[in-house]
């Protein structure tokens, strides 16, 4: 009996855990009653070749078409030899252990259905389903080198019986043959294919579960087919005792799933894909709520192809709300975004040539060979490693801490595609980090250059025979910037050589280590191509040993490609002169830094401040106060006594004797200096602003607008969504008339627009949209509110329930004490050679400010209406021009030659 009592508890436990996952509610769990959540990867085009990803998208998109073409080069035998060693190289047990190292606990496999049965067409019995070995043991061995890591394998029919998408490169659809919604014979094939796999893999601990459709695309009303065959499997799996996990996608690439509700099984997940839109805290909102109804887990069973920071916010994104995912893919012909990438052989390019008409047939030999190498290609020893998409996937994923990603080492030469691993805004900055093309409505290249990292970096291929490692930096941006984590061995003053190639000069950079800079801006000059390098030297740079963060940063938007930078030690610090290197704006509009060469003497700072004179687009600005950085000591900062805007050219000089080093050195005077403006650009006030111009937002969408001028309006609105805008208001505070552009159905839209400082929203007006009888049916409501001067963030958000579109808001000055309406008034001509004229009488005097607000001018209003403004110089101005009764009334005026 204690025998028959220990087989019953063994064979317990046995089947217990031989469940590997299973559902509990909204978690997915293990044997013992722990949540996983799965971290997974896809091999990609291991059993299924998806032509993109073996760059003959367009030539070959389809498996079949891949086949039939390379059969027609080199024949069947030769070809069969290829497919063979293509699937013994693609996936091997040392990438399984990769992924495990890496962090990853599960593999998404995408499977056709030809490597396990013949298609309907070769079966000698119609209806009969012959069993193809091939699939089995390829599905075996990953099983068991998944065992060996204890990672989940969830099995994905990719391309099931006859195709199930007019996407047809996606599931090898042939549109000449009944796909699997049109065959019936074709469904039965399926439910049997997964009936067998069932029975095979039942009591397997490490199947994570089935996928049973991959991304069907296809018009089926009211998901009634889908479900139809979804049961149909989910009962051949059954049958034979298998309680793996399902896993079931919606129609239309996995985001539909219409006619899929409720669940019908009760080990079940939804599983949905995202590709290409915005990572926002309520991004989720559309497919939560299939968890919360129906009380089962959501799995993301695949994402990916696009820059590392989208991988990082979209991870972040799901597991922020508890819900596992899989990428797409591990490795890709010539790719920068998935972990390895495939060399694309010569011959494999004369193979595409050919197919694509643009080149000569290749031999049979020539093809065989050629073919050979590509797959020989695929092991890991033979591809381009990315450490930088594993590092973003995993790692970024839990800190904002950077880490070197070569060991960079003064003196010596440090390459600038080598910047340190992290997060845009870290490691490094750059203005384009990822593709938001669904959400946006436009494509956004993040590494332009497409080549060897996949960050916002613009990173290109050269040959340049003097210090590179074969890449440069390009496509560069003002207030971009790398840094480079470095190891200095020797104190001193170092010369600088660093390779730059440009077709045009005036490309503006410097250096900095830890936050204060080293160099001056150094301004590039045209060598005669983008990849014709020189060397630029700059000398007396003063470097303390130690490691240190070394920083380049971009000052301007004129383009220049950089290399690398060698440093030499060329003598000691004391042989350096206390000079100014470089400044820029502060993160405020009333404040500017000033980077020295030596550590400041605070004590001679006190009566210094007279001695700056400071320029803003041609307008003295006077200085209220001179201190030093609180963590930079090497960095002035001059408070100022006006407001600076985004589009200032500012200088400083410094004509004084006061300031000292802290080793007694005198400041060397200097005259005007460039500042690089680093303000952000911000909407003058009054003014219009097209909504989709936001800085951040979160919740809405873009779209196409019918609306006069055209472009993006914002739609797709839900309650607390929100849009912020950097805003700067003209003068003094005053009222405003605000217009708005709007379009909706049938539904009133509620929004308002705020005030943000910090985490404090402070109400400026709500206003309601009635419905316009169209999505794209305009109309323009109005309202009025008063605004403080100076630099805001305005804010437009959604306060109730009600969709609406919003193409744009234009804020116009307010007439108070009058019934004179702001249309009535006529400036012209506008823009201006030097001077205009007022249609209406009613005024009496007037002011000319600067963008900033400064008064430049001002006087009384002859009779002939005619302002002469030719002593101002070309600009954009603020025309204030205030009425009998007091009230005032502001336009922006250009002035040009």
């Amino acid at each position: 009996m204690k025998h028959i009592i220990c087989l019953f508890i063994l064979v317990f436990v046995t089947q217990a855990y031989s469940q590997g996952l299973t559902t509990q509610g909204q978690l997915i769990v293990n044997s013992r009653g722990e949540e996983v959540l799965l971290k997974g990867m896809g091999p990609g085009g291991w059993m299924l070749m998806e032509g993109y990803m073996n760059q003959s998208a367009g030539i070959a998109g389809t498996q079949h078409e891949f086949e039939e073409r390379l059969v027609e080069l080199m024949g069947q035998e030769k070809t069969d030899q290829f497919f063979e060693t293509w699937r013994a190289n693609h996936f091997t047990k040392r990438d399984v252990d990769s992924l495990a190292k890496w962090g990853f606990n599960s593999i998404r496999l995408p499977m056709h259905y030809n490597l396990f049965t013949l298609p309907i067409e070769e079966e000698a019995v119609a209806g009969e389903h012959t069993w193809l070995e091939t699939g089995f043991t390829m599905v075996d061995d990953l099983l068991g080198w998944c065992e060996e890591n204890e990672m989940y394998l969830i099995l994905d029919l990719h391309a099931a019986p006859g195709g199930q998408g007019y996407n047809a490169d996606i599931s090898d659809y042939d549109v000449d043959k009944p796909s699997l919604w049109e065959s019936e014979a074709n469904q039965d094939k399926t439910v049997a294919l997964w009936t067998k796999l069932a029975e095979r893999y039942k009591d397997e601990a490490w199947i994570g579960g089935y996928d049973l459709i991959n991304e069907p695309n296809w018009e089926l009303p009211g998901g009634t087919l889908l479900r139809s065959v979804y049961e149909r499997i989910t009962e051949g799996i059954r049958s034979v005792g298998d309680e793996h996990i399902i896993f079931i996608e919606g129609n239309w690439f996995a985001n539909d799933h219409t006619g899929l509700t409720p669940p019908w099984d009760d080990n079940f997940v939804y599983s949905f894909h995202k590709y290409w839109s915005k990572n926002d805290a309520n991004d989720l909102d559309w497919i939560l709520p299939l968890r919360e109804q129906h009380n089962v887990p959501l799995w993301m069973g695949e994402s990916g192809e696009n820059s590392n920071t989208w991988f990082t916010e979209a991870i972040s994104l799901f597991e922020d709300n508890n819900i596992g995912w899989a990428w797409w893919t591990m490795r890709k012909v010539e790719t920068i975004n998935s972990p390895y990438s495939i060399t694309l052989n010569d011959g494999y390019q004369d193979v595409l040539d050919y197919w694509k008409g643009e080149g000569e047939k290749p031999t049979e030999e020539e093809a065989f060979s050629a073919m050979m190498k590509l797959a020989d290609n695929l092991l890991v020893d033979n591809n381009f490693f990315h450490p930088d998409v594993v590092d973003a996937m995993i790692r970024q994923i839990e800190t904002d801490e950077t880490i070197p990603f070569k060991n960079h080492k003064i003196p010596g030469v440090i390459h600038m595609s080598d910047y340190d691993l992290g997060k845009n805004g870290f490691a490094y900055y750059d203005v384009d980090a990822a593709n938001y093309q669904l959400s946006t409505g436009s494509f956004q290249a993040w590494n332009s250059g497409w080549t060897y990292r996949n960050d916002g970096v613009d990173i290109e291929k050269n040959e340049d025979d003097v210090n590179s490692n074969g890449y440069h930096i390009g496509f560069v941006h003002k207030g971009e910037w790398m840094n480079f984590t470095t190891a200095i061995s020797e104190e001193g003053s170092y010369t600088l050589n660093i390779r730059t190639a440009s077709e045009e000069s005036g490309g503006r950079y410097h250096l900095s280590l830890d936050g204060e800079a080293i160099t001056t801006s150094q301004t590039s000059a045209a060598t005669g191509g983008w990849t014709d390098f020189i060397n630029n030297e700059i000398t007396g740079i003063g470097l303390t040993t130690g490691t240190h963060v070394l920083t380049l940063h971009i000052d301007n938007d004129i383009p220049v490609n950089i290399s690398s930078i060698e440093f030499e030690k060329s003598g000691e610090l004391s042989s350096i002169p206390f000079t100014a290197l470089t400044g820029e704006t502060s993160n405020n509009e009333e404040s500017l830094e000033i980077t020295l060469s030596e550590e400041i003497n605070l004590e001679t700072l006190a009566s210094a401040s007279g001695s700056f004179i400071v320029s803003a687009s041609g307008e003295t600005v006077s200085v209220s106060e001179i201190g030093v950085s609180e963590d930079k000591s090497r960095t002035l900062m001059l408070k100022l006594n006006s407001t600076l805007n985004f589009e200032d050219e500012i200088t400083v000089s410094y004509t004084g004797t006061e300031i000292t080093s802290s080793t007694g050195n005198t400041l060397e005077t200097f005259s005007h200096i460039s500042i690089v403006n680093l303000l952000p650009k911000r909407f003058v006030i009054p003014g219009k602003i097209e909504a989709e111009d936001f800085d951040v937002q979160l919740g809405f969408q873009t779209e196409n607008s019918s609306d006069d001028g055209g472009g993006l309006n914002l739609g797709f609105a839900h309650l607390g969504d929100y849009a912020d805008y950097q805003v700067f208001v003209t003068g003094e505070e005053r009222e405003f008339k605000v217009d708005l552009r709007i379009a909706g159905l049938s539904d009133e839209g509620n929004f308002g627009f705020y005030l943000v400082e910090g985490q404090t929203e402070q109400e400026l007006f709500t206003i309601q949209s009635s419905p316009t009888g169209g999505w794209q049916t305009w109309e323009t409501i109005s309202a009025t509110t008063t605004l403080p001067a100076g630099s805001h963030i305005l804010r437009l958000k959604i306060t109730d329930h009600g969709e609406f579109n919003l193409n744009w808001f234009e804020f116009s000055e307010a007439i108070l004490g009058t019934n004179l309406e702001f249309d009535q008034v006529l400036i012209y001509p506008n823009p201006s050679s030097g001077k205009i004229w007022l249609r209406e009488g009613t005024f009496v005097s007037y002011s000319i400010l600067s963008l900033a607000g400064a008064k430049l001018k001002e006087g009384l209003i002859p009779e002939t209406q005619e302002i002469d403004l030719r002593d101002l110089k070309v600009a954009t101005y603020i025309l204030k021009l205030v009425s009998q009764d007091g009230s005032t009334i502001s336009r922006r005026i250009v002035l040009r030659n």
